[in-house]
């Protein structure tokens, strides 16, 4: 600062009133360095992150209003005080910013979103279902990339089928439960919404004596190859009838890649 105050003089410019950042800190409290996660800004962009929660994340980094964790741009345009700028160091949080992140990703427009997804090669614009496809996802995506990911697990059929899921929930007589349940699926005539799904499908759980997990992550497995997806009634309205009797009728033909030797012993 001082010799940028000299240089002021030199050119008889008014002297700016100035204000220092403190440092910021890796979480074991030394200074922040490559391997901390301190990079480009479009790395920040390629991992999936939006530049309105980079933003912030970096606002919050020296400067505090309060408890306030979340500020639009108005908002930071109002409220930033120097004053208020910290004394003390900062840590740089990862996971606070991938919840930023994801505060960030449920408050973008479904056309903005679709927007940015394209830019990572997922194009969802002539989906059907779009709307209710990103408000599945996004609610569980911290990351562009996550919403992707979760996105991609939906709208791709699988091929190949989770081994630790499949020897939790297939059981002996689940492929008989899927096959009775495919029947009263395909005599279904509207399932546009997860509502739609819901009505035939809890009366069948009950008729059958069934457990929710004992339908419901057989069918997660048939309609996306894992345990790990958003609700049944969300995805079968998704997929569609046609969609959703042809995965599952591939998950019975392909015996969810069971092998003999597992078979014999029960799965």
């Amino acid at each position: 600062t001082p010799k940028q105050i000299v240089i002021y003089n030199a050119l008889r410019f008014e002297i700016p009133k100035f204000y220092h950042i403190p440092m910021i800190n890796n979480p074991q409290g030394k200074k922040l360095s490559k391997r901390d996660g301190a990079m480009d800004v479009m790395e920040y962009k390629r991992m999936g992150y939006l530049p309105e929660a980079l933003l912030n994340f970096l606002v919050r980094l020296g400067w505090s209003n309060g408890d306030q964790e979340i500020f639009s741009m108005d908002e930071m345009l109002e409220l930033f005080d120097p004053n208020n700028i910290n004394k003390s160091a900062s840590a740089y949080n990862e996971e606070k910013l991938r919840w930023l992140n994801a505060q960030y990703i449920k408050k973008t427009s479904d056309e903005k979103l679709i927007l940015l997804l394209q830019e990572l090669d997922c194009d969802i614009s002539n989906h059907s279902k779009k709307e209710l496809l990103l408000s599945v996802c996004k609610d569980r995506a911290e990351t562009l990339i996550d919403l992707k990911d979760a996105i991609k697990t939906i709208i791709t059929p699988p091929r190949d089928f989770e081994p630790k899921g499949v020897k939790k929930f297939i059981k002996r007589d689940t492929v008989v439960t899927l096959q009775t349940y495919f029947l009263i699926l395909d005599k279904e005539n509207r399932l546009d919404t997860p509502e739609d799904v819901e009505k035939f499908t809890k009366p069948f759980i009950q008729k059958h004596g069934l457990k929710f997990p004992e339908l419901f992550q057989p069918i997660r497995i048939c309609l996306t190859g894992g345990t790990q997806a958003p609700s049944v009634y969300d995805i079968i309205a998704i997929l569609g009838k046609e969609e959703t009797l042809k995965r599952i009728d591939f998950a019975i033909l392909m015996n969810f890649d069971i092998d003999e030797e597992d078979e014999e012993t029960g799965y």
